[in-house]
């Protein structure tokens, strides 16, 4: 489990500039998200994903809890977005360069390259250092019986739905 915890982590802070824009809506269904830590002792991350738009948009949202963006510049150019942020999360700063290609109804590569500087070190992330992730997404079809929009499925089989997390949060006035 606390694998899992320095993965979200990870993942979590490399992906909220990112998100801390308004995202294409992915296709509803079931997605499958391959993680990849380059130049890190992490294993690459699968997981899947069932969600409807409403889940899609709640979970993009949920990573922004907090983030500060000074600077979100967005470029289109075809079927590739690109997109430069400097944002804030408490007394740390993240600047990262994302390059998104393909479909968000069928397919699409996430390049993340990403510093942070500043605040307390992060367990799992590199000290002061540019980091650099690749989430590969695939559209894998209509989600599989028994899951219900927001269920995440981890490599391990772990099944949680990052919904109900999101509501057992403690939320910030």
């Amino acid at each position: 489990m606390r694998f899992l915890l320095v993965v979200f982590a990870g993942c979590g802070f490399v992906c909220s500039s990112a998100f801390a824009l308004e995202m294409p809506a992915r296709k509803p269904g079931l997605w499958q998200l391959r993680i990849e830590f380059a130049g890190r002792k992490l294993p690459a991350q699968v997981v899947k994903q069932c969600i409807d738009a409403a889940s899609d948009k709640l979970m993009n949202s949920s990573y922004t809890g907090g983030v500060s963006c000074s600077k979100q510049d967005v470029s289109h150019s075809g079927a590739t977005m690109t997109i430069d942020t400097v944002c804030r999360s408490g007394p740390a700063t993240n600047t990262s360069h994302v390059v998104v290609n393909g479909s968000f109804d069928s397919g699409y590569t996430m390049d993340v390259t990403s510093t942070r500087t500043g605040g307390p070190p992060v367990p799992g992330l590199p000290a002061g250092g540019a980091m650099h992730t690749t989430i590969t997404a695939k559209w894998l079809g209509p989600c599989a019986a028994g899951m219900r929009p927001g269920d995440m499925i981890m490599a391990n089989g772990m099944k949680m739905n990052m919904l109900d997390m999101q509501k057992r949060m403690p939320h910030k006035p």
